[in-house]
């Protein structure tokens, strides 16, 4: 407990800040709705069908889907921010934040792959729109990066990757989501994570016999985040948050700065970004859509105000918890409920502050160590995020199906 002391005001402004936000965003939202600005989420679904046009709005709102934002100014913010920070970090520079992509200065390629194959997935798939959402997000978020980190750069590796996740991830999570999740009444994100980490088993397998395609020759940097996480040593040594740039040496005595920003890099380690200035990007990009039409983001649930809160909350919470193992490590996946259970509790129970400290607190309890637990015994032709992934999936059913147990009680 005395090595979380040096955090715990970190953990107070950050936690303070989140209701702060909170309080205000709800104040402000009947207002915002009176006048709307920007067109709703339920316009942008329908007009995605078949223009092309929109379509390619539907494609930009992807990559936010993972934080469950599903918006055009929030992707916009995060792809921006995260090549500013791209840049920086070639040049070195201290603003840079945590090193981009894990430091393996593969970023260009992973956007590159997870675009491929999120373009594969929207154009391919999109038509179901007409029969409501359908999550061709599920690429940008898992296979073709994970394909990166495991063979390296090139364009053989990144069209293969992007190509493979394109067509393999969408059909598994819309199955299970169309003919078992929505039947049942649990929330899609179960479905979208199940897709990825089976979908990223199938490709990592086929991989394997394809000739053009052998692990890549990397720096040993880049080869800690290649071999996919499969041991205490290996995700972890990518210091995705705490290498200096003096050094390049694991920093062991954190602090309050770091502790803010790491929970801000949470934000964006689902696309393997992990950059605090890709998260602000993402963050305020998100809020702009909101501001201008609070039915806009969050699929216009008109709980992006709860769904943030409690985002915040369970990475504040989760580092807070395992503040040990991040030292010790140097990576853990505290980011795992930020992107499923906190959410995903959110809008089954309707955006309650129950919701949102139930959801926050049991998912940062039980999302990291289960997801690392995974992550040790994987293959190593493998990536870590299968272990994360999974993690998501089982704690999200796990958990709602404990809330709604006690609700019904």
């Amino acid at each position: 407990m005395k090595s979380r002391i040096r955090i715990l005001p970190g953990f107070l402004i950050v936690v303070i800040t989140g209701f702060a936000l909170y309080m205000m965003m709800v104040s402000l939202q009947t207002k915002l709705l009176a006048h709307p600005i920007l067109f709703d989420y339920d316009t942008l679904q329908k007009q995605a069908v078949s223009n092309v046009q929109w379509r390619l709005l539907w494609l930009i709102g992807d990559t936010t889907e993972a934080q469950f934002y599903k918006s055009v100014f929030a992707g916009i913010g995060l792809l921006t921010f995260a090549l500013i920070a791209h840049v920086l970090d070639r040049w070195r520079l201290r603003w840079a934040g945590f090193p981009i992509a894990y430091g393996t200065g593969l970023w260009l390629w992973i956007f590159f792959a997870s675009m491929v194959g999120l373009f594969v997935s929207v154009f391919l798939y999109g038509g179901q729109l007409s029969h409501g959402w359908v999550p061709t997000f599920v690429p940008f978020v898992s296979v073709p990066a994970g394909v990166v980190l495991i063979y390296g750069r090139g364009w053989k590796t990144a069209v293969t990757g992007g190509i493979l996740g394109g067509l393999f991830t969408f059909p598994i999570s819309w199955f299970l989501i169309e003919k078992i999740l929505n039947p049942l009444g649990y929330p899609s994100v179960i479905g979208n994570v199940t897709g990825m980490w089976l979908g990223a088993i199938l490709v990592f397998e086929i991989c394997r016999y394809l000739p053009w395609m052998s692990p890549g020759q990397v720096t040993p940097i880049e080869s800690s985040a290649d071999n996919g996480g499969n041991s205490e040593i290996t995700q972890q040594e990518i210091a995705t948050t705490i290498e200096t740039p003096e050094t390049g040496q694991l920093k062991k005595d954190l602090g309050s700065m770091w502790f803010v920003r790491r929970v801000l890099a949470d934000f964006t380690e689902a696309p393997f970004y992990a950059n605090e200035l890709a998260s602000i990007g993402l963050i305020l990009g998100a809020i702009l859509s909101w501001v201008l039409n609070p039915l806009n983001p969050a699929y216009g649930s008109g709980v992006f105000p709860a769904i943030l809160l409690s985002q915040i909350l369970t990475a504040a919470i989760g580092i807070f918890l395992y503040y040990d193992l991040w030292k010790k490590l140097g990576w853990y996946p505290t980011f795992v409920p930020l992107v499923s259970v906190a959410p995903a509790v959110v809008l089954t129970f309707n955006g309650s502050m129950t919701s949102i400290i139930a959801g926050a607190l049991l998912g940062a309890l039980a999302g990291p160590p289960f997801a690392q637990c995974i992550i040790r015994i994987l293959p190593k032709h493998y990536h870590g995020f299968i272990g994360n992934t999974l993690s998501m999936a089982v704690c999200t059913w796990v958990i709602i199906s404990m809330l709604k147990y006690v609700q019904g009680l």
